[in-house]
């Protein structure tokens, strides 16, 4: 059992690095690299001094149970007493840091806290080197390596996920008519499709073509969960707590005036305003016992990424004294906006309908270093990178006034992120 479990004594230095030019990424090993990065800013790492993986409940009758998340705060705090630390820089991502990945469902294997051995992190002009081991690193800056190029992808075979896309549009009918007859409110379903290459596949490749095309999404690589996701679960600096919610979803326009048309029909649309209304109103009431000063705007915005546009609420808050952001994380997940409403009636309907096991897909995903800083995003436009194969999900929330082939047509728009991630030019 992991409760048993005592994190290692660890040594943690983190010194200033002169700043670099060129990107993060291009700074990573080859292997199962850590990611985090948004813009110029992030966090990039390699190796592992630690690592926890809670218990998994495979028979959890409660669909909303979060405790793995309670598990891995509280190794990571008995892993932060153990710990020396020496901090020339300060920031967040600074000191000692884990990256995290939680399972959609309680019952799925695949959460995991990753501490690295080498992190190199960019906020603004500064950057800066942290180092973690058994034994006190003198010199850090000898664990920067010379790194190998990014290989292609090469040639892929693409084979179907759990139901074809017409079991999936009747899925969505039939889950319009219950939501229709009083059962539930919202529910937010989700396909599955697969890659197969034939060598390994490198996750520092998908990793930059994400990042160039998506620069204001979150772009990560947390334990085999690799994606770039628009949606900010929450962001905790000191007591500051920020959130941005999105539901609700159009593709961008061929031109210009197309586009500020399929906008403005998002803007007025009951269908994507009410899809739109859960997921705030899940943020509220799940962070308003554990903030003061609450603050949530009545109208979303449109957010405009480079495939699509949606319906965003930004959120900030103070937490309450004594609230950590992993705390934070566990009243959050899931939100309607990855789960549905009512959140246990919609996570049962998930279950009973998908056909498949979502893994990390639609959760919480991120880091956390030891003064309670913190960056989490859900994990959506991602797969599951293992070896050679790749895992793609994408998902839509499904309303009273739904309509499957329009649903369908959203999922492939998702979808694509990733495929053209995994695509080599000219194949």
């Amino acid at each position: 059992m992991n409760a048993v479990q005592s994190p290692p004594e660890l040594f943690v230095r983190t010194v200033s690095l002169p700043d670099r030019t060129g990107g993060l990424i291009d700074l990573l090993p080859e292997g199962t690299p850590l990611a985090w990065l948004n813009g110029e800013d992030g966090l990039v790492a390699w190796g592992r001094a630690a690592r926890f993986e809670p218990d998994v409940a495979p028979q959890c009758t409660t669909p909303t149970d979060n405790s793995r998340i309670g598990q891995a705060a509280r190794w990571f705090t008995d892993l932060l007493k153990n710990a020396r630390v020496e901090d020339q820089v300060g920031l967040p991502g600074t000191g000692a840091v884990t990256f995290g990945t939680f399972t959609f469902a309680p019952t799925s294997t695949g959460s995991a806290l990753v501490v690295p051995r080498v992190l190199i992190g960019r906020r603004g002009d500064r950057s800066w080197l942290t180092t973690i081991g058994e034994e006190p690193d003198q010199h850090p800056e000898e664990a920067l390596r010379t790194v190998t190029e990014p290989r292609p992808v090469g040639p892929l075979d693409w084979r179907p996920g759990s139901l074809t896309p017409q079991r999936w549009k009747d899925v969505i009918a039939q889950t319009v008519t219950r939501i229709r007859d009083g059962e539930l409110e919202k529910a937010v379903l989700a396909r599955d499709a697969h890659a197969e290459a034939d060598a390994p596949l490198d996750v520092r490749m998908l990793l930059k073509r994400l990042h160039a095309r998506f620069p204001d999404c979150f772009t990560f690589s947390v334990d085999g969960m690799v994606g770039a996701t628009p949606e900010l679960l929450l962001r905790v600096e000191g007591s500051e707590f920020d959130s941005l919610v999105l539901a609700g979803t159009r593709p961008r326009g061929e031109d210009e005036e197309s586009d500020l048309r399929l906008g403005r029909e998002m803007m007025t649309s009951a269908k994507d305003v009410e899809e739109h209304a859960f997921a705030v109103d899940s943020l509220r009431a799940s962070m308003k016992p554990l903030t003061e000063e609450l603050t949530v705007p009545d109208r979303p915005h449109l957010l405009k990424l480079a495939n699509v546009q949606h319906l965003a609420t930004s959120a900030h808050a103070r937490l309450a004294p004594g609230v950590s952001a992993l705390d934070a994380v566990a009243a959050l997940h899931p939100t309607a906006a990855v789960g549905g409403t009512p959140t246990e009636a919609a996570m049962r309907l998930i279950a009973e309908t998908e056909g498949m096991d979502r893994g990390g897909y639609a959760g919480p995903v991120g880091w956390l270093d030891g003064a309670g800083n913190s960056e989490w995003g859900i994990a959506l436009r991602s797969a599951r990178v293992d070896g050679t194969s790749a895992r793609l999900y994408a998902g839509c929330g499904i309303v009273a006034g739904s309509d499957p082939e329009s649903e369908l047509a959203e999922t492939e728009a998702k979808f694509r992120v990733m495929r053209e991630a995994l695509t080599d030019p000219g194949k």
